[in-house]
């Protein structure tokens, strides 16, 4: 079935919430300790009596729990992969228990920095302490317990997300069938954590950031803009932009000569900077593209090597990555196969022909669609767990 398609929509569904630690505050990797901890999570599909037809989705950094579906019958646009979550979709509701949660450090329903400290009754701000990927999978792994599932068929996610189903597969070997990470790296390059160090400076040199207290008062928004705009570039590809804008000019015929948007790419920019300031959380940037540039695999499970990081997963792994995505470029994705293949795992690749950039694990892409739906479906097939 073309991904074109499938229209079947999930339909309404809700945010939960899971609170934990409330006696025993989590113990950080940084050694802070953090509690209580409450998720923002939703769920779709039914859970089988033997709690094995689970599917985890890990999002991407500016990501949330809304992952499939509508809150309310005039929602403007479903969640962030729809094209991907549903009935008769590739990963299928009508017969896999689908859970997305957001992470920890977010703001959209988890507890990160614009949540209530209560030894303070203010925002913690920046004396939330800094989390680490580890620490994000660690909470989830509460949520699943608490959900009551026994084992995840797959766990599946793109970018930030997939350093999670990285995680996931190392920290957890038992717990998980499979694992398919999207348009991921098992750490940041030099430029990646150069644009996200822009994107940090960008919004602490705000006038209004006030060091991480700004709640109640002005927002730091410029700068929170700014980053968004940096960070958007890396998403996508120059034949994307050329495509898409070019050096066509913004509601007008000639040349301004002035400092406003005369091309249609900065007026886009300018409108994709200032939306982002109206979800996301200033201080939540910071501390996430912190956590994913603290990702290492090999330094933080393999003492330095890739392979031994590698050496206890279990899970059967399908990694792909995109030609245009040159935040996270293929050779990457080639790295964590290679190692994972000198463990002797069960691990499958594919290299996606797409132009979009970074970002195309997100567009609807028939060739990732068939992938995904033939790699999770022959699990359940071989596994033998049934639909509820």
């Amino acid at each position: 079935m073309s991904l074109e398609n499938s229209h079947k929509s999930v339909g309404l569904v809700s945010k939960e919430f899971f609170t934990f630690a409330n006696n025993a505050p989590l113990r950080l990797e940084s050694g802070a300790s953090l509690g209580p901890i409450t998720v923002g999570y939703e769920t779709m599909g039914s859970l089988n009596k033997d709690g094995t037809n689970a599917i985890l989705i890990t999002h991407a950094f500016s990501g949330d729990s809304h992952v499939a579906g509508y809150y309310k019958e005039d929602d403007p646009k479903p969640g962030w992969w729809d094209i991907m979550v549903g009935p008769g979709k590739p990963i299928d509701t009508d017969r896999y228990f689908v859970v997305c949660s957001n992470i920890l450090g977010g703001c959209m329903g988890t507890t990160g920095p614009a949540s209530t400290n209560l030894a303070t009754g203010k925002a913690y701000g920046l004396d939330f302490p800094v989390v680490t990927i580890g620490d994000m999978v660690r909470c989830q792994k509460r949520l699943v317990d608490y959900l009551g599932i026994k084992k995840l068929l797959t766990v599946t996610g793109g970018s930030v997300g997939g350093m999670q189903v990285l995680e996931w597969a190392i920290r957890y070997p038992d717990m998980l069938v499979s694992a398919i990470p999207l348009a991921t790296t098992t750490r940041h390059s030099a430029l990646a954590i150069a644009f996200n160090e822009i994107g940090r400076q960008a919004i602490m040199s705000d006038p209004h950031f006030n060091k991480g207290d700004y709640y109640g008062k002005d927002k730091p928004n410029l700068g929170l803009a700014l980053a968004r705009m940096i960070g958007h570039v890396t998403y996508l590809s120059d034949h994307a932009m050329r495509k898409k804008f070019g050096r066509k000019l913004q509601d007008r015929e000639t040349l301004a000569f002035d400092f406003e948007a005369n091309f249609q790419v900065e007026s886009y920019l300018r409108y994709q900077g200032s939306k982002f300031t109206r979800r996301f959380d200033a201080n939540s940037f910071l501390y996430i593209t912190k956590a994913a540039d603290y990702y290492d695999v090999k330094h933080q499970h393999g003492n330095g090597s890739l392979m031994k990081a590698f050496a206890g997963v279990k899970a059967k792994v399908l990694v792909i990555s995109f030609t245009s995505d040159w935040l996270y470029p293929t050779y990457q994705s080639r790295e964590m196969v290679k190692a994972m293949k000198k463990n002797g795992l069960d691990v499958s690749f594919c290299e996606i022909e797409a132009e979009c950039g970074h970002d195309a694990f997100l567009v609807a892409n028939d060739r990732q669609a068939s992938l995904m739906r033939n790699f999770i479906d022959r699990l359940g097939l071989e596994e033998g767990y049934h639909a509820f």
